[in-house]
């Protein structure tokens, strides 16, 4: 495809997606197209360099997915996005999509109670539960069920603090107590509640990286 041709395609692209998604692409040194979104706009601009810490600088230098938070240091405003390495014969680069930041300004979850909703602060969510197909919120002094689904908590939670350990969890990484192995290279992970939160083989290896171990 000639130039043109992919940036029609992109364009189309975009529309596909939500008014809140830009779509970028890099090759392994500099943007070469970026379409901003109505809610998130980076001011990228074609030969632009690539940033050290980016989402495409690091999709490109580390060959592969990269998803993340990114602060408002690097373009002025906090987003999250997601990027994907590409190759295509001497032609390297990646495909962005860049969502707007909805934890800016946001630090509670509110729960759904017998009594009613209840605000909690994210440093109080101790687990995150599917089970039943309801999400149910467990924090240090009351649980409750939310209308997000896991794959909405993932985008939403401070990534610093909360990670996926299985299809059916994410946790507070502040109050696990310990982590025991398991059978085929799985953990188990004793809360602070008491209880024991399984990580599946398919996100162990994710989840000793992101906590050193």
């Amino acid at each position: 495809m000639d130039k043109l041709n992919i940036e029609s395609l992109l364009s189309v692209m975009s529309q596909l997606f939500s008014e809140e998604v830009s779509i970028g692409l890099t090759d392994h040194e500099k943007y070469l197209y970026y379409q901003p979104s109505k809610r998130v706009d980076l001011k990228i601009k074609p030969g632009q360099p690539l940033k050290p810490g980016t989402l495409g600088y690091r999709a490109v230098n580390e060959n592969q997915k990269v998803s993340d938070f990114i602060q408002r240091d690097m373009f002025g405003v906090p987003y999250f996005g997601q990027a994907v390495p590409f190759e295509d014969g001497h032609f390297k680069g990646c495909v962005m999509a860049i969502y707007p930041s909805y934890t800016e300004g946001k630090s509670v979850v509110t729960l759904k109670t017998s009594d009613g909703w209840i605000p909690v602060p994210f440093e109080d969510v101790q687990y995150i539960e599917v089970k039943d197909r309801k999400t149910f919120v467990v924090s240090e002094k009351v649980s409750g069920t939310h209308k997000n689904s896991l794959q909405n908590f993932e985008f939403i939670l401070p990534r610093t603090n909360f990670i996926r350990c299985h299809r059916s969890f994410i946790v507070n990484v502040e109050h696990i107590v310990e982590i025991f192995p398991d059978t085929h290279s799985t953990f188990v992970l004793a809360m602070r509640d008491g209880a024991k939160i399984p990580v599946s083989q398919s996100y162990s290896s994710y989840f000793r990286k992101l906590l050193g171990f």
